[in-house]
């Protein structure tokens, strides 16, 4: 969809439900989207609550059929579930676990011109809001950024789930919601271009300041909340600003550098790879504001928070120590591909910045924050 650059655009689902028992009392807002639904899911979350969930449809007089997703959010695998769709007479897509399920119900959604209720298991990424799936090779590395033309119809979020969830995954969506505001701040000052297609909206600006105000507050006690395993104000706060407040805030008020350096890092082989999306996007995030020179309290604030959370902060951390400036230079390299959302920064970045930017994250934070 071709849209002009200076159009400002708001971007949504159409409702966002989230309170405890919403996987047990929610189904009255699925059915509303039809009642042959096609139930995609992980082996994991199946077990955890999908067949749980699959027989409380039955039970509600809906139809559905299950498909356990493989793993990864590429094309092969939405090829592959989407030859299944196509043999059934389905009404609705519901995407039920983590983002790249999530995102793969997106694709078939859009594939097949169908409803989707997206119902995140996790709260560990802002992906259940967005008309955006990211698509990653069978390896799992970062291939594209696949748009669509809605956002999802329903997004279901059961906070008595997500409570009994490890309380990393709700440290690795604080660590991607923490993102959100650092790269608005970076498109309006460019007066770039957003996920929606357009220009910011004061709304989306406005939701990435509240979303930073709410995680700096409310993070530490959430994730003892979590440990818990209990649902207080706090979490109920934490799980709605990293899933609606920054979805929101993502889409309508723009990515920069930040999400373009984690998708740099899929280029890396080793353990690397066994870092989420959140840990990946932490160190990015510390990266854009090394570029940005950011203001040393400021910087300070969001090492901080990121150690008490346990989120990588150095280049060990990372799995990276023993990178040479050549494989740095080859994540640079990635994350400044063409189209790359790290074009949406105020001033020119280099592969070599952002190599440079890497190393410098580093050394700051072993001189001045050692653990």
């Amino acid at each position: 969809m071709e849209v002009d650059k200076m159009e400002r655009i708001f971007a949504s689902p159409s409702r966002y439900i989230q309170g405890k028992g919403m996987l047990k009392e929610g189904i009255k807002y699925i059915k509303t989207l039809g009642k042959t639904a096609l139930l995609i899911t992980d082996e994991d979350v199946w077990e955890i609550v999908g067949k749980d969930l699959f027989e409380r449809m039955k039970e509600n007089e809906m139809k559905p059929i299950e498909e356990i997703f493989g793993g990864e959010a590429s094309e092969k695998e939405i090829k592959r579930i989407s030859k299944k769709a196509k043999d059934e007479d389905i009404e609705v897509i519901v995407a039920l676990g983590g983002g790249k399920a999530i995102d793969t119900g997106k694709a078939i959604a859009d594939d097949f011109k169908l409803p989707l209720a997206v119902l995140p298991t996790v709260a560990s990424t802002d992906a259940p809001t967005s008309a955006l799936s990211v698509i990653y090779s069978p390896e799992g590395n970062f291939e594209k950024y696949r748009f669509y033309d809605k956002n999802p119809d329903l997004v279901l979020v059961d906070t008595e789930v997500i409570v009994n969830a490890p309380a990393e995954l709700l440290a690795d969506g604080i660590a991607d919601a923490l993102a959100t505001l650092v790269e608005a701040r970076a498109v309006a000052q460019k007066n770039g271009q957003t996920m929606a297609g357009g220009s910011q909206t004061a709304a989306g600006m406005a939701i990435a300041v509240k979303a930073e105000e709410i995680l700096f507050e409310n993070a530490l006690k959430a994730i003892e909340a979590n440990k818990a395993h209990v649902v207080t104000k706090a979490f109920e706060e934490i799980v709605e600003a990293n899933t609606l407040l920054s979805g929101l805030g993502f889409e309508s008020a723009g990515l920069a550098a930040a999400h373009a350096i984690h998708n740099g890092f899929t280029v890396m082989d080793g353990d690397i790879h066994h870092l989420s999306h959140g840990q990946k996007v932490a160190y990015g995030t510390l990266t854009q504001l090394m570029l940005e020179n950011a203001d040393s309290d400021e910087l300070d604030d969001y090492i901080e928070l990121y150690q008490l959370l346990d989120l990588p902060t150095t280049l060990e951390e990372m799995h990276l120590a023993h990178a040479s400036y050549e494989d740095l230079l080859k994540i640079g390299e990635q994350a400044t591909i063409e189209g790359e959302t790290i074009h949406e920064m105020p001033f020119e970045v280099t592969a070599e910045d952002v190599a440079a930017a890497m190393k410098a994250v580093d050394a700051y934070v072993t001189t001045y924050f050692p653990r």
